[in-house]
């Protein structure tokens, strides 16, 4: 019988080594000879370097190289490449403007903490000691900061080649169809955003060691990401300039990612450029500084949006017109995040005849900008639900009612239509009955009455996302059966970052060759085992590489029949493969005559043309799934101080099949975590003027305890997705998406004594209470 197969809320299999100090992250890694890199950073947003003068630190005790953006180009260093800028045209079909980010800033820094020097030395803080010896002549310039105000004709401009701070202007949908709608409209709702940026602050701070091989002439790099594949061949074809073979990237444990560590940073060819150069490891880890100053940053976004609704309040159109802040230079993704990452998701789970979608990209002398967990779509839900919200009110319409009149019906499945999203299956209706029973919408009139007896406000908020996952991947799996320790080995083209994909992959391979979860040992982040890897990202991890290992596992059993046959002498059509009831063995079909896995996996071994039993399988999603839910949120606020809490948050969500509900739930309450942190206090916040970072560490960065969060109410409604043939569907990212507009919606309705039609994350005491104490004043 398998122990903890799938469907099974089975305890991770990661969790003991890396709860008890056995994990084994970048900067656990150290090579003989290693020396320390520490990265130089501008101090300002905005500048021209007139002059670095090395003498003095290259002199300093134990530093073995200093090199500065002179140097990068002479060794004819390359580039931190932004692919996405090629996947887009402007409205008018005209290309983009292109920015240029080099791996050392070269006569020009574009945000506090660009990179201008790099010094090498026998030990960090002798790197660090040194940096200070170094004579930089900077000319400084004014800076921009504000996203909306980078239009402003006065605005500093950021990239002159360009001659504006609009980095693109891309639509999407039916302008005029939108525009007819809205005329031809009984009621419109119309709605202004801002979607507040976020510094990251995963737990594991970035971090690199670089390895040059000379008599090799070949590299390897160990560094914390999200899929070693893709950050082998950027690094290899736009910052070195090599063939991909010639490098090697290997992620070991992963501090957490949420997107941020997919991208290539400076930082990673640099270390290998220097131990090419000084011909010994250089090693480089970044401290909790550099990550606020050098993580990509997440969101960033001043909407403007519009419903039209006919006289029963069914939607005619949406509109969206979005300025997207890049940041200083276009990141990996980018460009891709606020355009074509959500397109149309700004209708969500609704009928929606008609949307006209704009954005407009701006540059600014601050960090760049590219995916946050959710990528786009958390944006996206954000807009459709806060617009929901407020028809609603405007109507004088329920919450439930407005949603359900416009839903698309689990009967309409596979629903195709209008601006709509192209589902393949769903019960959002059901979801949101569900929802409203376990957050007791009935009896919320009277918890109301019963607060404010107390002297307190009481808001409730509902939100109900769609988040649409990634699709056009191929990812690979490699499974190989070491006979003599009776062990599976299972390598995959993905990289966890604390999601439990080990877990998960270990149950779906122990159900589909009926062994216990012990004898199976996943492997992850090594780029010369597999020939690719989607790395993780868009929640598709799961349909991705169950895929790719169930393929695998098919020629695995495949070539062991031929094997077996020989051995049982039977012909190899006769040959089954039983993983059931406690077996693991080639049987001779209808007889007793059978052979174990491993016993098979011994016999592989000893044939030279065989070697090994082993399977490489190979796997292509090229339908999304879409994930959706109902949150439901209570929201508390004393009036007096503004200090709020959450007593309860709902959650019914459709991930179809869930292949083990416990990993699914702590995906679910880390999302809503997120989601929540942003809506209820973090905010990246940078002074106009300068472009310096007010919030530049956890003194001023506000980040949410354990005791900010309530205890989360989560149910699941399986509907299987029609794209996979496990029916899954993405869960990583989903919590994020839905719950800061449940929260918000939340806290609009608290205030509705005071007529907050209104308001914008993030939502923290000093804002409540200068909000109901204006409202106060101004009713006097």
């Amino acid at each position: 019988m398998v122990k903890f197969g799938v469907g099974q809320p089975m305890r991770r299999v990661e969790d003991e080594r890396l709860i008890t100090g056995k994990g084994r992250y970048t900067d656990d890694i150290s090579f003989e000879g290693q020396a320390h890199a520490f990265m130089v950073r501008s101090p300002h947003a905005n500048a021209r370097i007139v002059s670095i003068d090395t003498t003095d630190a290259k002199a300093a005790p134990g530093v073995l190289a200093v090199y500065t953006g002179e140097d990068a180009k002479r060794e004819g260093l390359g580039i931190v490449a932004s692919p996405a800028a090629d996947m887009l045209k402007n409205r008018d079909g005209s290309a983009i403007f292109k920015t240029t980010r080099h791996l050392i800033a070269q006569e020009r820094v574009r945000y506090a903490g660009d990179t201008v020097a790099v010094i090498v030395a026998e030990t960090v803080n002798q790197a660090r000691d040194a940096a200070d010896l170094l004579l930089i002549d900077y000319e400084s310039l004014p800076a921009v900061a504000d996203t909306a105000g980078a239009l402003d004709p006065k605005a500093p401009i950021v990239w002159e080649e360009a001659g504006t701070n609009l980095a693109y202007d891309w639509t999407l949908g039916d302008e005029e169809g939108a525009a007819a709608a809205m005329k031809a409209a009984h009621h419109i709702t119309h709605l202004k955003l801002i979607n507040n940026r976020i510094v990251v602050n995963a737990m594991e701070p970035r971090a690199a060691v670089g390895i040059y091989d000379k008599g090799r002439d070949h590299y390897t790099l160990y560094s914390p990401s999200q899929g070693v594949h893709g950050m082998r061949n950027y690094i290899a074809q736009y910052s070195l300039k090599i063939p991909v073979e010639k490098l090697r990237v290997v992620t070991e444990d992963v501090g957490g990612g949420f997107g941020m560590k997919t991208f290539v940073y400076p930082e990673y060819p640099l270390v290998l450029f220097a131990s090419r150069m000084l011909g010994r490891p250089v090693k480089w880890t970044g401290d909790r500084s550099d990550a606020f100053l050098t993580d990509s940053q997440g969101r960033d976004h001043v909407t403007e949006a519009a419903l039209a609704l006919d006289k029963d309040g069914r939607i005619l159109a949406v509109q969206v017109d979005t300025i997207a802040n890049l940041g200083g230079y276009q990141s990996q993704f980018g460009p891709f995040i606020p355009s074509l990452a959500p397109r149309g998701m700004q209708v969500g789970v609704y009928k929606v005849p008609v949307l006209f979608n704009r954005v407009r990209a701006v540059y600014t002398n601050t960090v760049p900008v590219d995916a946050y967990r959710g990528a786009g779509r958390p944006e996206a839900s954000y807009v459709i639900e806060r617009l929901m919200d407020k028809a609603a009110r405007e109507l004088k319409l329920g919450q439930d009612e407005i949603r359900k009149r416009n839903f698309i019906t689990a009967a309409e499945m596979p629903y195709k239509g209008g601006a709509s999203l192209p589902f393949d299956s769903g019960d959002f209706e059901r979801n949101l009955t569900d929802a409203f029973k376990r957050a007791d919408v009935a009896g919320f009139e009277a918890r109301r009455a019963a607060a404010a007896k107390e002297g307190k406000l009481l808001g409730q908020g509902v939100s109900y996302y769609v988040e649409r996952t990634a699709a056009g991947m191929s990812d690979y799996a490699r499974i190989a059966i070491d006979g003599e320790s009776g062990m599976v080995h299972v390598w995959t083209g993905q990289q966890t970052n604390g999601q439990g994909h080990e877990t998960v992959w270990t149950q779906f391979l122990a159900t589909r060759l009926g062994l216990d979860v012990e004898k199976i040992k996943v492997h992850l982040g090594d780029s010369d085992i597999l020939p690719g890897g989607a790395g993780t990202g868009g929640s598709k991890a799961v349909y991705l590489v169950t895929g790719a290992i169930g393929d695998a596992s098919d020629k695995l059993i495949e070539k062991g029949r031929e094997i077996a046959a020989n051995e049982l002498e039977a012909a190899k059509a006769d040959i089954e493969y039983r993983g059931a009831d406690g077996e693991a063995v080639f049987a001779v079909v209808g007889t007793d005559k059978k052979i174990d896995l491993f016993q098979v996996a011994r016999l592989a071994e000893k044939q030279a043309d065989v070697g090994e039993l082993s399977g490489d399988g190979e796997y292509n999603q090229k339908g999304n799934t879409f994930p959706n839910g109902a949150h439901i949120c209570e929201v508390e606020i004393d009036p007096e101080t503004g200090v709020l809490k959450i007593p309860s948050f709902v959650a019914v969500d459709d991930f179809g099949h869930i292949l083990n509900p416990l990993i699914v739930a702590g995906q679910v309450h880390g999302g809503i975590a997120q989601g929540l942190g942003q809506a209820m206090g973090e905010h990246a916040v940078f002074d106009n003027e300068t472009g310096q970072l007010v919030t530049g560490s956890f003194m001023d960065y506000w980040l949410p305890r354990a005791d900010d969060m309530p205890s989360f109410d989560l149910t699941y409604n399986e509907i299987p997705s029609t794209s996979n043939a496990l029916g899954v569907k993405g869960a990583g990212e989903a919590g994020t998406v839905g719950a800061p507009a449940a929260f918000i919606n939340a806290v609009i309705d608290a205030l509705k004594p005071y007529g907050v039609e209104t308001i914008d994350m993030p939502i923290n005491p000093q804002k409540l209470w200068s909000v109901i104490n204006a409202k106060r004043s101004a009713a006097e």
